[in-house]
């Protein structure tokens, strides 16, 4: 099976290197994940899942790429603003999945133009979209679940 296509801009890639570099724990989730799989779905955003935030570590993460941690209100999630950080969405918590040490144990590590990230596995982000529930993601779910088969099947071939 080809690798699929990692299509991250270098100011991008900077900061999950910075990440990487301050020790923050993070794990890629949600579609960009599944795209990550494979799956031919587009996403927008890259949804990171970090275990605490904002801690010093983080902040000092998103200052060396020149981005700003906005904090949340009482109608605003947290965000991110700046070139280099602009396209993450910060997710506090994931429908229908285990505490984010769990999770995190099960990640699976793969490299995204040689930077290497944790990524939340197929089946994990299954199990989380049908726990959402949502129109958008009732849409997804054939898609996913072609793509999970696919990848088992090439995996029994292998063996």
């Amino acid at each position: 099976m080809a690798a699929p296509k990692r299509d991250l801009l270098t100011d991008h890639l900077a900061f999950l290197r910075a990440l990487n570099k301050h020790r923050v724990r993070f794990m890629i989730v949600g579609m960009s994940a599944a795209r990550l799989h494979g799956s031919p779905l587009v996403t927008e955003d890259i949804d990171l899942w970090i275990r605490t935030f904002p801690t010093r570590a983080f902040l000092r993460a998103v200052a060396q790429v020149d981005g700003i941690y906005v904090p949340p209100t009482a109608f605003t999630p947290p965000m991110l603003a700046g070139d280099a950080v602009s396209i993450f969405d910060l997710v506090l918590t994931m429908h229908g999945l285990e505490s984010f040490e769990k999770e995190y144990r099960r990640a699976i590590t793969m490299q995204v133009r040689r930077v290497p990230v944790k990524v939340l596995p197929l089946e994990r982000i299954i199990a989380s979209k049908r726990a959402a529930n949502r129109e958008k993601d009732r849409h997804a779910l054939p898609r996913l679940l072609n793509t999970l088969k696919t990848q088992l099947g090439l995996q029994r071939k292998k063996s």
